[in-house]
């Protein structure tokens, strides 16, 4: 069967020259620091004696990118959702003016020489004044009744997303070029390109001429296509382009270069010497701990390496000589264990009780999961008896409100109601231990916490308790020393070779 995301160039021709070669992701807050990243990731190879054979794909400087948007966390509102939300005022203007002082004053703590500074701010302004000049344009236009604004958000959203990724990944070519290494800057925002281009045709073209043994090139982690990667992976869309130029050139190996290691739980809560860093695990592990927000890799990208058998490695930018996790997709743990306790808060229960549901259920449930895709609610887990169903939807109060208020016109005699909960959940690539989920509800019960409702699946993956949100950094704590603190891993669980 064809690969239906093959192109007409094919990936074929584009791999004679590349093999041997590994495809890298260094996130945000590590590129913040250069001097890690040019001593812990460039100049230390992890697979030949060589500079090259490598491909870099870099995210925006961190902070920057909320800045153009929001703040991913907060949501505190950027450049677009100001933008967004504006009528005749500017404060979007103002914000994008202040994103362009930020992007200066990192130039200025990178370059130490005149030109090179000038150089970089004027990448910058080119870039930034161009934005303007369209959203400016924009608005003008939307005064008329022929235009929407609405209709052109997602490509507004996508156009200043691209600002960061081409900011840090020029940069980084600069600097590296200044300390001797044949760097090249490949950017695939398709700034000022003449036409839109499938994301695995602009891959291609752009990696058709490279020679991975004497260029080292530094890519722009937003890409542009026809289709719009914002639209299906939002914050996501640097970990797709990084996977589908993995899967593209035929990489040995996928990198992802972040802040801290894949541990067994957020050191933050569980103390630094207490967590333990995850050597090996599979995709479905990360398939679990993205369906709670909590992502080694956006599930659609880890699609395109799993199928293709590219593996992924996670290292830590601050500890180099880790070998860090890596992930397959046949790896199973010798023996069962738990390797991972993850979770999160702001989770809705939103359910809905209609004593006439029995018998009926698959045509509610139906309703119930086109009215949250719609509002493009996320689901994390859902239970289900004869005339109950609960959906646990990782997103916000606004968003609740409206798929509650739609289903309430769908179902007027159903009860509706929603809690905000919080999620722990533990998992591993081999659960099946006997007395297990009682040694987890035990070590919930040891430290007085209620659990609301509890889920264990048949694949032994993972099991999760559904809290009271005030308990949520307790749960952590005691399910990961009755679980994982009592066993002696070492310096990982499972080393990765």
């Amino acid at each position: 069967m064809q690969n239906r995301f093959a192109n007409k160039y094919g990936s074929i021709e584009l791999t004679k020259k590349m093999n041997n070669h590994s495809v890298e992701k260094i996130g945000g807050t590590s590129m913040s620091d250069y001097a890690a990243v040019r001593d812990n990731i460039i100049f230390r190879p992890s697979q030949a004696d060589t500079l090259y054979r490598r491909i870099f794909v870099v995210s925006a400087y961190s902070g920057i990118t909320d800045r153009l948007l929001e703040h991913k966390k907060s949501g505190h509102p950027g450049v677009f959702a100001l933008f967004a939300s504006s009528n005749d005022d500017e404060s979007w203007l103002k914000a994008l003016n202040e994103t362009r002082q930020r992007m200066f004053d990192i130039n200025a703590s990178l370059f130490d020489d005149e030109d090179s500074l000038k150089a970089a701010n004027k990448f910058v302004q080119e870039r930034i004044d161009e934005a303007d000049r369209c959203l400016d344009n924009l608005k003008i236009l939307c005064r008329h009744g022929h235009f929407e604004l609405a209709s052109q958000l997602d490509t507004v959203r996508e156009m200043l997303a691209s600002l960061g990724e081409s900011h840090s990944a020029w940069n980084t070519a600069k600097l590296l070029q200044r300390e001797g290494v044949n760097a090249v800057f490949i950017d695939l925002s398709g700034w000022n390109s003449p036409k839109h281009l499938p994301l695995d045709d602009l891959i291609t073209q752009a990696f058709k001429d490279i020679d991975l043994e004497k260029v080292l090139p530094i890519v722009t982690g937003y890409a542009h296509s026809d289709n719009g990667l914002m639209t299906t992976f939002d914050r996501g869309y640097s970990e797709m382009t990084f996977s589908r130029i993995a899967v593209l050139t035929k990489a040995q190996e996928a990198v992802i270069h972040k802040e801290f290691h894949l541990s067994s739980a957020d050191p933050n809560l569980v103390g630094e010497f207490n967590s333990v860093p995850i050597g090996r695990t599979n995709y479905d592990v990360a398939d679990q701990l993205a369906n709670l927000g909590m992502e080694a890799i956006h599930p659609k990208a880890a699609r395109g390496l799993r199928q293709n058998s590219i593996p992924l490695r996670v290292k830590n930018t601050f500890e180099p000589e880790h070998s860090g996790t890596l992930i397959t997709g046949d790896y199973i743990s010798e023996q069962p264990c738990i390797e991972i306790i993850a979770g999160s808060k702001n989770i809705y229960a939103l359910t809905l009780f209609d004593q006439e549901m029995s018998g009926e259920i698959d045509l509610y449930d139906r309703e119930i999961l086109k009215t949250i895709r719609r509002f493009r609610g996320c689901i994390v887990s859902k239970d289900i008896n004869a005339n109950t169903i609960t959906h646990y939807l990782r997103t916000n109060l606004k968003t609740i409100k409206r798929i509650r208020a739609e289903l309430e016109k769908i179902f007027p005699g159903a009860s509706m109601d929603q809690q905000e909960v919080a999620i722990v959940s533990a998992i591993g690539s081999d659960m099946q231990i006997a007395g297990l989920l009682a040694q987890a509800v035990g070590a919930l019960a040891d430290a007085g916490i209620n659990i609301i409702a509890m889920h264990q699946t048949i694949r032994q993956i993972d099991m999760q308790f559904v809290i009271d949100e005030t308990n949520y950094d307790d749960a952590v704590r005691y399910l990961h020393a009755h679980l994982v603190e009592v066993h002696d891993h070492g310096r990982a669980i499972k080393l990765a070779n």
